[in-house]
C-alpha cells in the first residue's frame, strides 16, 4: 500500500511545474537519525502538501549526508531538479551556508530554489532576549516545575492537593526548550496554580519565597501573558495555507501591538495583559518602576528582534497579492517585472471580472486560476508563493514517528509506516487485489 501511494505522488510530482521541499533531522529513540521530508507541488489545478519521504542518515548529519539522502530519492524517481523553486529548513548549521551546507548544494541543481529559514525558529530565536531580572523569573518558574513534575511521588502529591483545593487543574506543565508552544502554557498553568504551588513546597526550598513575592508574581503574570500571546502567533503561523505574506502581516501585526502596549504602560494601563490585569487588581498592590521599566525593555527587544529576523518584504512583490491597482500603482511594483509581464498585469487590473475571482479565491489559488491565460506572470507568482514558510509539517511528522517507534519497536524500519499514517494519497486497492489476483492465477 505504501508502494502504491508513492507511486502515485512520484507521477504528480513528474508532472508538476513546480515543487518546493521542507525537511528537517532528528533524532528517536534508537539513536538513529532520522531525515523528514516533506513536497508542495501543483497538480489538476490545485497546490497540494504530502509526505515525501521518511529515510535513516547511516552516519553523519551534515548537510552532505542530507544532500545525498534527498538527491539519491529525485534521481531513483527521475524527478527534475530546475522545477525545484524552494526549500525550507530550520536554519540549523548543517542545513545553511556557502560550500558544503544542504542549501548550498540544492542550488547546484536547482539555482532558482529560494532558501527559507523556518519563520517559526526565527519567532522562537527572536524572543530569546530578555531583561535579566525577566529571565530569573521564568528560569526559577521552569525550576519549580520540574521540582514537582521531576519527582513521580511529588507530582501524585501534588495532583491529591489540587483535587482536595477542589483547583480546575491537577497538573503543572513541563517547559522544554524544543516544544514550541510549550513556554506561555507552562507559565500560565504555573501562576494558576500559584497557591497550590506555595502548599506543596517546603519551608526550606530556596524558592519558596518566591510564592509569597509580589513583584516576583507579577513579573510571572507579565510572561504568561506574553508567552501565551506568542503562542497565538504561533499557531497562526502553522498550517498549510501560510505564505511568506500570510507571515509578514502577522509579524507586522504583532510589532504594531507591542508599541501600542509600551505606550499603555506608560501610561500605567494593564488591560493588554489580563493575567497580569487580575493579579494587580486582587492583590490591592502597585509594581515598583523598576518592574514596569523592565516589562517596556522587554517589548522593545521583542519588537527590534522580530524586525531583524523578519525584515521587510521587497516592495517590488506587491503586485501578487494585489494586482489591481491604477497606472501609478503598477508602475511602482513592477520594477523587475518584463515588458510583457507588466502588460499581463495591466490585463489583469483592468478585468473586472477577475477581481471577484481574486476576493472569492486564496492567493495560490487565484494565480492557479490565471495561468493557462497569463502564463509568464502566473509563474513568476507562483515561484515566490510555492515555498513552505514553516517546518511544521515536519514537526507534526515527528511526532507520529515518536508514536510508532517505541521503546519496544525501537528497530522498526518507518518509512512505510509514515507514508501511509502521513500521506494524504489513498492506496489504489483495486489495482493491488487485481495484482494479488494475478499472482495467485500465475502461481497455479
Amino acid at each position: 500500500m505504501a508502494e502504491s501511494v508513492e507511486d502515485q505522488l512520484v507521477t504528480r510530482l513528474r508532472q508538476s511545474q513546480f515543487f518546493s521541499l521542507q525537511l528537517d533531522e532528528s533524532t528517536d529513540i534508537g539513536n538513529e537519525a532520522n531525515l523528514l521530508c516533506f513536497v508542495r507541488y501543483i497538480y489538476a489545478g490545485g497546490v497540494h502538501d504530502d509526505f515525501l519521504f521518511c529515510r535513516s542518515l547511516p552516519t553523519n548529519t551534515t548537510g552532505e549526508a542530507v544532500f545525498q539522502s534527498l538527491n539519491d530519492f529525485i534521481m531513483a524517481n527521475n524527478m527534475d531538479w530546475s522545477r525545484c523553486v524552494g526549500i525550507c529548513t530550520d536554519g540549523a548549521t548543517a542545513m545553511t551556508g556557502k560550500l558544503k551546507r544542504l542549501v548550498a548544494r540544492v542550488r547546484t541543481v536547482a539555482p532558482s530554489a529560494a532558501a527559507i529559514h523556518c519563520c517559526i525558529h526565527r519567532k522562537q530565536l527572536a524572543v530569546k532576549k530578555m531583561p535579566q531580572c525577566l529571565k530569573s523569573v521564568l528560569d526559577e518558574s521552569v525550576k519549580i516545575v520540574n521540582k514537582i513534575k521531576g519527582i513521580a511521588l511529588n507530582t501524585r502529591l501534588f495532583k491529591a492537593l489540587c483535587e482536595e483545593m477542589g483547583s480546575e487543574h491537577t497538573k503543572l506543565l513541563f517547559h522544554t526548550e524544543v516544544r514550541w508552544l510549550s513556554r506561555g502554557k507552562v507559565l500560565t498553568r504555573l501562576f494558576e496554580l500559584r497557591d497550590e504551588v506555595m502548599l506543596s513546597m517546603h519551608h526550606s526550598d530556596e524558592l519558596y519565597d518566591r510564592m509569597h513575592d509580589f513583584q516576583w508574581l507579577a513579573k510571572l503574570a507579565y510572561l504568561a501573558d506574553v508567552f501565551s500571546a506568542l503562542n497565538t502567533l504561533n499557531v497562526v503561523l502553522q498550517g498549510k495555507t501560510v505564505t511568506m505574506f500570510n507571515v509578514q502581516d502577522k509579524i507586522k501585526a504583532t510589532r504594531m501591538k507591542m508599541e501600542l502596549w509600551c505606550g499603555r504602560l506608560d501610561r500605567g494601563e494593564f488591560d493588554s495583559f489580563p493575567t497580569l490585569a487580575d493579579f494587580l487588581l486582587t492583590a490591592g498592590e502597585d509594581m515598583d518602576r523598576s518592574t514596569v521599566a523592565s516589562f517596556k525593555q522587554h517589548l522593545q527587544d521583542l519588537h527590534s528582534q522580530l524586525g531583524i529576523y523578519f525584515p521587510e518584504l521587497d516592495t517590488s512583490f506587491e503586485w501578487i497579492r494585489n494586482p489591481f491597482g491604477d497606472k501609478t500603482h503598477i508602475e511602482q511594483v513592477s520594477s523587475k517585472l518584463s515588458p510583457r509581464e507588466v502588460d499581463s498585469l495591466v490585463d489583469i487590473a483592468s478585468d473586472g471580472t477577475l477581481q471577484t475571482t481574486f476576493r472569492e479565491k486564496g492567493l495560490t489559488d487565484f494565480w492557479l486560476h490565471i495561468q493557462p491565460e497569463h502564463p509568464e506572470l502566473a509563474d513568476s507568482a507562483l515561484k515566490l508563493l510555492m515555498p513552505f514558510p514553516t517546518t511544521y509539517n515536519c514537526e507534526v511528522g515527528f511526532s507520529s514517528l515518536v508514536g510508532l517507534k517505541t521503546k519496544q519497536r525501537n528497530r522498526i524500519n518507518v518509512d512505510y509506516d509514515m507514508r501511509l499514517k502521513l500521506s494524504s494519497l489513498e492506496p489504489d486497492i483495486a489495482s493491488l487485489m487485481a495484482q494479488k489476483k494475478k499472482q495467485h492465477h500465475s502461481s497455479h
